[in-house]
Formats: C-alpha cells, sequence, structure tokens
C-alpha cells in the first residue's frame, strides 16, 4: 500500500515538474512591444499618429507596398504565409496591421497575434487577390458583404501563378482591378490554432491551387526561430514568432526610444529608399520593383486632415 501511495506522489510530481517547466517556458519565450520598437527602428521611423498611437514607417521607398515588395507565398499548416525578403520581416507581415496615409504612405500598426500573413483573399475567374486587413477588423467582419478595401489596396495575379517566387513579375494591370473585384468573391477558408486561440484567413485551397497551377503544392514546415528574424530553406521556414505580452505589467509606459515628430517626416515621394531586401531575388530588380509596384492614389480626406494639423501646429508655434 505505501509503495503505491509513493508511486502515486511520484508521479503526480512529475506531472507538476513537467506543467510548470511549460509555463516558465511560455513566459520567457514571451516580449513585449519593446523588443518591436528595438528592432525595426533601425529600418524606418516610429512616429505617434494621432489614431493608433506609435506607428512604425518603414524607409522602404515611395513604391513600397507590404505583402507585395519583396517576398512570395509559400504554404504551411497555417495556410498562405508571407515570406518576405527583408531583414524585418518576421515582425509587420506576422504581426499587426498595415494602413495608408496618403502623405506618409503605408504604415505598420503593432499588435500581440501572430499570424501566416494577415491579409484578405478574393477569388475570381483565373485570379487570386489579396489586400492587408485593416487595423482594428476581426476576420469576421472582413467577411462580411459591407467590408470593403480600396481596390487600389488589392494586388492580383493569375491563380496558376500564386506559388510563384518572382511573384512580382505575375501582378495583374491595376487597370484590371475593377473588373476583377466585381466579379469575385471572399475566401473565407480559416485555420484555428489552438495552441495560441487564434484563427487565421488561410487563403486559397490547396487543391485549388494544384489544379490551377498544374503544380504539386507542399507544405513548408514551420520551425521556431529563437532570434528576431527569418529563413526558408529545404522545405523549412525558420521564424521567430514568440508570444507577445500587450500589457505591461509595471505600470511604465512602454515606447520606441527614438520617435520621430510627425511634422518631421518627409511625404513618401521624398524619402529615400534606405531599406533594401536581404534577399532580391536576381530578376526583381529595383527598375522591375517600380514598374510591377502601384501607389495608391492620394486621399484627399486625410491630405485635408494632415493640413489642418499642420495649420493648427503652425498657430500654436505662433
Amino acid at each position: 500500500m505505501k509503495t503505491k501511495i509513493k508511486s502515486l506522489l511520484i508521479f503526480a510530481l512529475i506531472i507538476f515538474s513537467v506543467s510548470l517547466t511549460k509555463q516558465l517556458s511560455a513566459q520567457q519565450n514571451q516580449i513585449s512591444f519593446q523588443v518591436f520598437y528595438d528592432q525595426l527602428s533601425p529600418y524606418g521611423q516610429w512616429v505617434d499618429y494621432p489614431e493608433y498611437g506609435f506607428v512604425w514607417i518603414p524607409d522602404g521607398g515611395s513604391d513600397f507596398i507590404p505583402y507585395s515588395t519583396a517576398g512570395h507565398w509559400v504554404l504551411t499548416d497555417y495556410g498562405w504565409t508571407w515570406v518576405s525578403d527583408y531583414d524585418w520581416g518576421w515582425a509587420p507581415f506576422h504581426y499587426g496591421r498595415w494602413d495608408y496615409d496618403s502623405f506618409y504612405g503605408w504604415f505598420w500598426v503593432p499588435d500581440n497575434e501572430w499570424g501566416p500573413a494577415w491579409v484578405n483573399w478574393r477569388q475570381a475567374d483565373g485570379y487570386y487577390g489579396w489586400a492587408p486587413m485593416h487595423p482594428g477588423v476581426s476576420i469576421t467582419i472582413t467577411f462580411h458583404r459591407e467590408y470593403n478595401e480600396r481596390n487600389d489596396h488589392w494586388i492580383f495575379v493569375r491563380n496558376r501563378d500564386l506559388d510563384r517566387p518572382h511573384i512580382n513579375l505575375y501582378f495583374v494591370n491595376r487597370s484590371d482591378h475593377d473588373r476583377i473585384i466585381r466579379n469575385s468573391k471572399v475566401i473565407k477558408n480559416t485555420y484555428q490554432d489552438r495552441n495560441r486561440n487564434t484563427t487565421y484567413v488561410s487563403g486559397p485551397d490547396r487543391e485549388d491551387v494544384r489544379k490551377a497551377t498544374g503544380r504539386k503544392v507542399r507544405p513548408v514546415a514551420v520551425k521556431e526561430n529563437s532570434n528576431p528574424g527569418q529563413h526558408l530553406k529545404n522545405g523549412r521556414l525558420q521564424i521567430y514568432r514568440p508570444q507577445v505580452n500587450n500589457r505591461n505589467d509595471n505600470e511604465q509606459r512602454i515606447t520606441p526610444s527614438r520617435v520621430t515628430n510627425l511634422k518631421d517626416l518627409k511625404e513618401s515621394s521624398e524619402r529615400r529608399n534606405t531599406n533594401q531586401p536581404k534577399n532580391v531575388n536576381p530578376s526583381n530588380t529595383r527598375k522591375e520593383r517600380k514598374s510591377n509596384a502601384v501607389n495608391p492614389p492620394r486621399n484627399s480626406t486625410k491630405e485635408q486632415t494632415r493640413k489642418n494639423r499642420t495649420e493648427k501646429d503652425k498657430k500654436r508655434s505662433e
């Protein structure tokens, strides 16, 4: 009897130790927004944007478009996953959301949920398309008919070209977007990540892509990277994707070490592109990227807001 009780106690102790180890490991793998602030600072500007707080504007030049410039799609267990050629791509394409300002260009709003790519997907006869998901919008809302991204925020390719490594060379001319969108429907495929208690939009169905491309679509294995960065090699995507704690337990506001004043930031067309991808495709020259990327037109409402803000600043200084 004593031996049996002793065995049960040992077994319970082992279970407790394993559980405690997992909890400690999870805590150690957690980061705060400070990691985003520190890791992205060399590649762009942190600004205090009125609507969102601290946002990041990459030094990618006026032709930069998220989920379009310098990267491509691969299929993983989580769905279609964006693999960026930028050193910093592990963060802004897998956490948070992107928004567009007519003066400053594209900017990134941090968030704590990891995903294969925070985009909406559409399909039409012979086409697939995607667009950055708006900040603060859940994926269930994006499935509703009332939710619409601007037509000029979408990227479309022929469905046979979705898995191309040099996908930027296959973008459909933007003049065809209105026609394609009118005849398209939302792709509502999702993947539920039980480990992170998060649901992702997984994009086009694997079998549909296989039929369209005529090629086998082999999923890429996602492996944890211990340091910031990502690397795709031999059918494995090693990527840094820690749990992010969006609460500050120290009661001290976490901020970027260097914040640029919005008034001092130049218009996107005037800012230099000092942020080159680490793995530039041989055929993906600057000239070709520029010819394939299409900048959204100015948004008169946001432009007027910027002018009003500038006028208020002038009056305040007087």
